[in-house]
């Protein structure tokens, strides 16, 4: 469900483009496919372009190509605001106020980040439908302080795939089934798969995802668009649905390295909510003034060789990305051994992911402004229980499971997170960089999406490298390394602790050499 008609988006536009008589049918709109944040923001200094102009043309791609035509189901609402907000901000720029880059840029946010307005904050959920909070996640606070217009939400795995093992990535009970743009029967992976589609499909100039493991990163990566997840502690993760303390974080999924960056420098910092931020001030820059071509020069590049899988095609486009970061200036060094010496590293994430998800869930729900809805993890298993159409799919087992678990203070839980940062951090991505004398780590983010199926679920089998990162809190880069079949595969960088301008830097480099993002095509599917 839409909550602002995109066919009155369409006679808006036609409203404001120029000598267009009133009987005559609307020109078309400009096309701006493809276009990043930073191409439209020159065009609209340049004046050929204003941001009224430009969000009615994403309402329209909405309406096209989301709603109707290839109908990918990425977009869950649109603010009714969006307009008027877009004149607003063409008025202050008129009158010689541009608050900064992302001035006029529509953005879309994943659905379990809360934004102020009637929009409710769903997480995918017919829990959480008329959860409608009046309030703006810190991150978006600083999006509106920015001058980014809040465009709408996009559709997600519901709960961000925290509630049983056997889900299909990108499906919600709001939103439906996510559709891949770059082949419609293919998965988009999650859990942020609505942000992934939609910044693929251009129906925003940017979007917003989170990652607790791999759900920036997986549908970025499946997607052929650039995702970021910063260090944790950078974003504040106030009024976002979570699932874990420990590791959840919201970053930016764009369509270059350089929008990524001037949406990091404007949502990164400290929020006195969520003490994780503590340093997030401390750490938070410019981060798009440090990018330069010239960024891998001279530095010593880690590779993980061992965690690519054995698909030749794969291979052969890891190493053709390899030679290009050689050429770039870098010293690529091959690490074989990623994965000796951090045993048991998933069983300690599960423990730490089912205990904090039960309390911060808890947490979460106890807060909300309204009086109803549910009030606790125990609520929304009786609500799901209560609603087939919620469990037609597949189940609520780690729902369940977490339900079982102790509190923030029991010994197994206390055990498992400090053996889960040991074994990510200081004995994984820290030990790979010094042993080794790098100052990055590259990987596959993904293998070639594999075919959505509601019945049996996820079977995703391609290469990953989100665990250390993830658990670790450490950022962690994807940029568009080229295609499989036309499907998108990424490569990543990763970091150690509040790294992010040096992995933003570094993945610019390589962006900028190679130029490997294609356009999706809408294809039904892969085979002929």
């Amino acid at each position: 469900m839409k909550f602002f008609s995109s066919l009155a988006a369409l006679t808006a536009a036609a409203a404001i483009l120029p000598h267009v008589p009133a009987a005559a049918m609307a020109p078309p709109l400009p096309d701006i496919a493809g276009k990043d944040a930073t191409t439209l923001q020159a065009e609209m200094t340049a004046g050929s372009i204003d941001s009224e102009l430009i969000t009615s043309i994403y309402l329209d791609r909405i309406l096209r190509i989301d709603d109707h035509g290839p109908k990918l189901n990425a977009v869950i609402a649109i603010f009714p605001d969006a307009l008027a907000e877009a004149r607003r901000l063409d008025a202050e720029r008129s009158a010689g106020k541009v608050r900064s880059p992302l001035h006029g840029v529509p953005v879309l946010l994943k659905d379990n980040i809360e934004a102020a307005g009637p929009v409710p904050t769903t997480a995918g959920s017919l829990a959480l439908k008329d959860n409608v909070t009046g309030r703006d996640a810190p991150l978006v606070a600083r999006l509106r302080e920015a001058g980014a217009v809040i465009l709408g939400k996009t559709n997600l795995s519901e709960w961000a795939n925290i509630r049983s093992d056997s889900s299909t990535s990108g499906w919600s009970a709001v939103g439906g089934l996510t559709k891949n743009p770059y082949a419609l029967d293919r998965n988009t992976c999650g859990s942020s798969a609505g942000s992934g589609a939609a910044m693929a499909a251009s129906l925003a100039a940017l979007t917003v995802g989170t990652e607790t493991d791999g759900s920036i990163t997986c549908p970025s990566g499946l997607n052929g668009v650039v995702g970021f997840k910063p260090t944790v502690g950078l974003v504040s993760r106030t009024f976002i649905v979570p699932i874990s303390r420990s590791q959840d974080t919201a970053g930016p999924m764009t369509l270059s390295v350089r929008d990524a960056a001037a949406m990091l420098s404007i949502i990164a910092g400290s929020d006195p909510a969520d003490p994780a931020t503590a340093e997030a001030d401390a750490h938070k820059t410019d981060f798009v003034a440090a990018l330069s071509p010239d960024a891998l020069r001279g530095k010593r590049i880690g590779v993980l060789r061992d965690r690519i899988g054995s698909r030749a095609d794969i291979v052969a486009l890891f190493d053709a990305a390899l030679r290009q970061i050689a050429d770039l200036g870098a010293a690529v060094v091959e690490i074989e051994d990623s994965q000796s010496g951090i045993e048991g590293l998933g069983d300690a994430e599960f423990e730490v992911l089912m205990t904090e998800l039960k309390a911060d869930m808890n947490a979460y729900l106890a807060g909300l402004p309204s009086a109803d809805g549910p009030k606790t993890l125990a609520d929304l298993i009786a609500f799901n229980k209560a609603h087939p159409e919620e469990l037609r799919w597949f189940d609520q087992s780690l729902f369940e499971l977490a339900e079982t678990k102790g509190g923030l203070d029991s010994p197994a839980y206390l055990a498992a997170k400090a053996k889960a940062a040991r074994l990510a951090g200081s004995q994984g991505i820290d030990r790979l960089l010094k042993d080794h004398g790098v100052d990055l780590l590259v990987g596959v983010t993904n293998g070639p999406a594999w075919t959505s199926d509601l019945v049996n679920g996820d079977h995703y089998t391609g290469p990953s490298v989100s665990d250390l990162p993830a658990v670790a809190g450490y950022p962690h880069l994807t940029v568009p390394m080229g295609a499989v079949e036309g499907l998108p595969v990424g490569l990543s960088f990763i970091g150690p602790k509040w790294s992010d301008g040096a992995v933003l830097a570094a993945g610019y480099a390589y962006e900028q050499a190679s130029a490997k993002r294609v356009a999706p095509t809408y294809r039904t599917s892969v085979a002929p």
